[in-house]
């Protein structure tokens, strides 16, 4: 298998041809998506340091994983990532630095990787591993004699600077994500020691700040959590995704009471006219698809799940209605990511990419 530095677009999970294979694999269409494939890797196949859940060699193993038919060499070049990737992170705990949220995140970090070797079903030492670290991560850290939660970042999604850091709240790129992997790992019988206790750790923290795309440092001062403010609901940032993330919780906790208190905050986000005037898209990252994948997963986890029939079948009125203007081909702000909840199956486990299951 031919590496590179830099992952060619093609590899690009969110964007490039993977995501239109995933499409055609869950719809069965095999021929389709041996295109798409092939597409994706005529450049080589890139296990760089940039390469995560969504780029490169570990985008290509989730998604050929799909079929069934993930190679020795994939998973290799995916192993020799992940090791790098965990090498990296102990040496910044080591000399007492800050994460950036690149470290750990879904899109780009430990908890994508570790999301991907879950699908392995195989229980590696790896994947003990990263779990391993993300339990870390429920441990705070004194920095300049102050303490802050372990996954407290300087630096927001983009890498720009925050003044006094900040703790990102989201699916996509804060502490909700390794809350997923945690929970979905304790769901398929893999633990390792910590494990229960910081799945605790980082739900109380988003029962608390959950509502709020992150927490600065004011905010981690007070006395009082921060208001609530009228924001837009979505998968990667809000409510609706962490909501799914503290339900996913409270069943690896055993928690009946904070799982109904996240079922209820989704059912009062997908019911208010006001937060749902804000999607402008039908996207999977943070449009219709994305809030219609969820409450159905929410739905099939929760005791009551006729409450959810009529938002569901609300959200697929206006996923459909809007379809058709989203401008890009691929996963999560294309067509692919909103035809896959649209048609609303899940045979391939493409919704584990999104730390939905």
């Amino acid at each position: 298998m031919k590496a590179t530095a830099i992952p060619p677009r093609t590899q690009d999970l969110s964007e490039g041809p993977l995501g239109v294979a995933l499409l055609r694999l869950e719809r069965g269409d095999l021929a389709s998506a041996r295109s798409s494939l092939a597409q994706a890797v005529a450049g080589g196949v890139s296990a760089g340091g940039n390469a995560s859940l969504f780029h490169g060699a570990p985008a290509l193993e989730f998604v050929l994983s799909r079929a069934g038919r993930a190679d020795r060499d994939v998973r290799d070049a995916v192993d020799r990532v992940v090791a790098t990737r965990l090498a990296a992170a102990r040496r910044r705990q080591a000399c007492g630095a800050l994460p950036h949220l690149a470290e750990f995140d879904l899109i780009r970090g430990l908890s994508g990787l570790g999301a991907l070797l879950l699908t392995r079903n195989d229980g590696t030492s790896l994947l003990e591993e990263v779990l391993t670290y993300l339990v870390s991560l429920s441990r705070p850290v004194r920095v300049d004699g102050r303490e802050l939660p372990g996954w407290w970042s300087d630096t927001g999604p983009a890498g720009e600077e925050m003044d006094g850091g900040h703790g990102n709240n989201g699916v996509a790129h804060g502490i909700a994500g390794p809350l997923a992997v945690l929970s979905l790992a304790t769901r398929h019988g893999v633990h390792v020691p910590g494990q229960l206790d910081a799945i605790a750790v980082f739900a109380r923290w988003l029962d608390r700040h959950g509502h709020c795309y992150w927490t600065t440092r004011d905010q981690l001062s007070a006395d009082e959590p921060p208001a609530a403010v009228a924001v837009r609901p979505s998968w990667c940032y809000g409510e609706p995704g962490i909501a799914r993330t503290r339900q996913l919780a409270a069943i690896a906790l055993d928690d009946q009471p904070r799982r109904l208190a996240a079922e209820d905050t989704l059912v009062r986000a997908l019911a208010d006219p006001d937060r749902l005037e804000r999607i402008t898209d039908a996207s999977l990252c943070h449009g219709w698809a994305g809030l219609l994948t969820l409450a159905r997963a929410v739905a099939d986890d929760s005791p009551d799940s006729a409450r959810f029939t009529p938002l569901i079948e609300d959200l697929g009125k206006r996923l459909a209605a809007d379809l058709d203007r989203l401008s890009k081909p691929g996963l999560m702000e294309g067509r692919a990511g909103a035809h896959l909840a649209l048609d609303g199956t899940n045979t391939t486990g493409w919704t584990r990419a999104l730390l939905i299951s």
